[in-house]
């Protein structure tokens, strides 16, 4: 075997391994763009999320003044319709079943009774905002004070482990 015929058979398999590294990069290119299309449905709904809407038709009334402390802790009802407000409302950022993905504050881990129920409806009302970065928006006006605490109602009900 000559010099010339191994440069070009170096050649050959160089180009070979090329050809297949092409081929294999553009099929990972077309799994990669079409999960990038499939996955990123998500995030864009995510910021394009508008409140829904909660029948509290059942609950007492609370009027409007505001209440510094949960009215409906332990009511059946208000659980109920707390859980299903939870899920199309909060849950998008702060977990299914109340479960933080660790963006967004995990509400097992909110305090129990009066103490906790200052801190959810301070920050349910008035949002968060950092920097003039929007983390979470405020729903008063938005969210019925009844809905809010029927949320917190069911928050209640979610075990901490």
């Amino acid at each position: 075997m000559t010099i010339h015929s191994l440069f070009i058979n170096k050649n050959y398999n160089l180009f070979h391994y090329l050809i297949l590294g092409v081929r294999s990069m553009k099929k990972f290119i077309s799994v990669l763009s079409l999960s990038l299309f499939v996955f990123s449905s998500n995030v864009f709904a995510h910021g394009d999320a508008q409140p829904q809407p909660m029948d509290v038709s059942t609950l007492p009334a609370l009027g409007e003044e505001w209440l510094e402390s949960n009215p409906y802790r332990g009511n059946d009802d208000a659980i109920t319709i707390g859980k299903a407000g939870y899920n199309s409302n909060c849950a998008r950022c702060h977990g299914l079943g109340a479960v933080s993905g660790g963006i967004a504050p995990d509400f097992r881990e909110l305090d129990e009774g009066d103490e906790g129920d200052e801190w959810f409806i301070y920050r349910i009302r008035n949002g968060a905002t950092r920097n003039g970065i929007t983390y979470m928006p405020a729903f008063e006006g938005i969210i019925a004070q009844e809905a809010m605490w029927a949320i917190r109602s069911w928050l209640e009900t979610v075990p901490a482990d």
